[in-house]
């Protein structure tokens, strides 16, 4: 009951990159660069594990960012002549490589990372990956010419790494798509369908990420504008709950998302933001399991996971060690009141 996870992404040791980054640059390269990735990777699967966290990640320390680690391995992307391109509606600007000719993998993405983890844990033990909107609004496009096309060129090679990443031993494979959360009338068109293909076929447990966005500026003064009450969930929850993904991972504590938005969710399992990724104020775990004690309102017990509201690579590592002992606490500490 009440397993505890995290959305992803963990903060990457001075000696591999940049700190308290986004988009941090690497250290070193080559050789070298690979043997501080599997360092970093490790670092954090003994951090997880003496938090307490039950279901654990590579911390996603082999990528430099959450989508171009995946579009590294493509074959048809030009990243020499990257463009300038407003990315979630606009909220911000970014430089994009750009789709040149017909996708396809030019080698295993995540093997590396998958392998290492899973020889050195024996947690359960999940790898993510953007999801097809995500990747479609993070890329320019000079050749399929239809967001669709490109959306569902681009879940076809998601599918083929996630089965790939299940015979590696992978129990968890989740799908980021903070995108679902802009484009809410897309999702229900076409979003779910191409979510859905990439996920065809896999027995592991699949899962869909869906947040409001690192605690970086521009993510923050967006927020600002959402009013009161956050309702994009209620828009994308039905058709997600009718979907064939077996997991959704929500935001939610300091939120203003109405937490009954969770019943819409029903027959799914519900990964519940505990631990705020915006501040480096650390949750006390009576804090956390108040969240969660709020969340059983509207989850069963046997499907609600504490979870983080998104990734913490742009945290000091300091702060997401001690976010990740208060996540382990407060879900222990709900588990002993639930008795």
């Amino acid at each position: 009951m009440f397993e505890t996870t995290i959305a992803g992404s963990l903060p990457k040791p001075f000696w591999l990159a940049e700190t308290d980054k986004l988009w941090p640059a690497w250290k070193s390269s080559g050789a070298e660069l690979e043997k501080a990735k599997r360092d970093a990777t490790l670092l954090w699967l003994k951090e997880q594990e003496d938090a307490g966290l039950d279901i654990v990640t590579d911390g996603e320390q082999s990528r430099q960012h959450f989508v171009h680690g995946f579009l590294e391995s493509v074959a048809g992307i030009d990243f020499d002549h990257k463009v300038k391109m407003g990315i979630r509606d606009n909220r911000y600007d970014a430089m994009v490589p750009v789709v040149v000719g017909p996708l396809k993998l030019k080698e295993r993405v995540h093997q590396f990372e998958a392998r290492i983890a899973r020889a050195h844990t024996k947690k359960k033990l999940k790898i993510t990956m953007p999801g097809p909107m995500t990747i479609v609004d993070t890329i320019a496009d000079r050749h399929y010419g239809d967001k669709v096309k490109l959306a569902m060129a681009f879940a076809e090679l998601l599918n083929q790494e996630a089965r790939a990443l299940e015979k590696d031993g992978v129990d968890v494979i989740q799908f980021d798509e903070p995108a679902f959360n802009v484009y809410m009338s897309e999702v229900k068109i076409w979003g779910i369908a191409a979510l859905e293909r990439a996920a065809r076929g896999l027995r592991c447990t699949t899962c869909v990420h869906i947040c409001y966005g690192y605690g970086i500026k521009a993510n923050l003064d967006w927020k600002q504008t959402l009013g009161g009450e956050w309702r994009q969930y209620e828009e994308i929850f039905p058709a997600l709950a009718k979907s064939s993904i077996k997991q959704v991972s929500l935001e939610c504590i300091h939120s203003h998302v109405p937490p009954e938005l969770m019943k819409l969710l029903k027959g799914k399992d519900v990964l519940v933001g505990v631990i705020d990724v915006a501040t480096d104020k650390v949750e006390t775990p009576q804090e956390v399991a108040a969240a969660i004690r709020q969340a059983l309102k509207y989850v069963p017990r046997n499907r609600l996971y504490p979870c983080t509201n998104c990734g913490m690579a742009p945290m000091s590592r300091e702060i997401a060690i001690a976010k990740l002992k208060a996540l382990a606490a407060g879900a222990a500490l709900a588990r002993k009141r639930s008795r």
